[in-house]
């Protein structure tokens, strides 16, 4: 076997060693001192936890807020050995912990956690998104052309979600301290439903609360839709002024793009 080869199988050694939840998994693979291998392997696996807290606290300050301390150390672990950082930046990693958490037994009488992580995850993402400027020049475009040919751009990172679950308020509670998941416990009781479109203001990912049909809307905007094609699918009492004066006051929108005319 090649040096690389080697090495490569070396590495898939430790990994696999690392993740595995017996102690002495792996040791056997690695020559010379048995003892020292599980003393290296107890240091990484606890830097590896360390990390795993670290890096989903960042991504996820309301769910760790919900399980407490210790409980969301306990979690991250084990999310860390079912699901482990498959990319070299750890700030990557977390997108799949929503459904993993809405799976797992031991939490189903908590089950508004995924769909509080997974707004924690939109925010992080949003965050993450590149910079970009309103087009205001564009605007000029809505009275020149057919809608069916205009597409409204959000801001990229911009996302909309709609949960089951007070997100917006259990995210609020979060934003206002210790005492602040008080004011959402009849809300979680009665399973009061909220939609949420979420965007940046400056450098951090604002939560605005918005309805059903502003939810519907921005999701159609998001996939590409024409303007004319999201008009035509708008609920009823849907105000499109009234989205677009909230839109250009929140900084959601990027521009109007004109798409070209295809024959046919």
């Amino acid at each position: 076997m090649k040096s690389m080869e080697v090495e490569a199988a070396r590495q898939q050694a430790v990994l696999a060693a690392i993740n595995a939840r017996d102690t002495d998994c792996g040791v056997a693979g690695f020559s010379g001192h048995p003892e020292r291998a599980l003393s290296g392997l107890a240091i990484y696996r606890a830097n590896a936890a360390a990390l795993a807290e670290r890096s989903l606290g960042a991504a996820f300050p309301t769910l760790q807020r919900l399980l407490g301390a210790d409980d969301f150390k306990h979690m991250a672990r084990e999310f860390w050995r079912d699901d482990p950082p498959r990319k070299g930046d750890v700030g990557l990693w977390g997108e799949a912990l929503p459904v993993w958490l809405r799976a797992h037994r031991g939490l189903a009488p908590w089950p508004y956690l995924g769909d509080s992580a997974e707004l924690d995850w939109l925010l992080h993402c949003n965050e993450r998104a590149a910079d970009s400027t309103f087009d205001a020049a564009s605007m000029s475009l809505l009275e020149a052309h057919d809608p069916e040919h205009l597409r409204l751009l959000l801001m990229p990172g911009t996302a909309v979600f709609a949960s089951r679950w007070p997100v917006a308020s259990l995210h609020a509670a979060h934003q206002a301290g210790a005492n602040g998941f008080d004011a959402v416990r009849d809300a979680i009781a009665a399973q009061r439903a909220e939609a949420v479109l979420v965007a940046r203001r400056g450098w951090r990912g604002v939560v605005h609360s918005i309805d059903a049909g502003t939810c519907a809307w921005s999701r159609d905007l998001l996939d590409g839709a024409s303007l004319g094609a999201a008009l035509a699918r708008a609920t009823s009492g849907f105000d499109f002024t009234a989205w677009l004066s909230r839109a250009l006051t929140e900084g959601w929108l990027q521009g109007v793009l004109l798409e070209p005319e295809t024959a046919g």
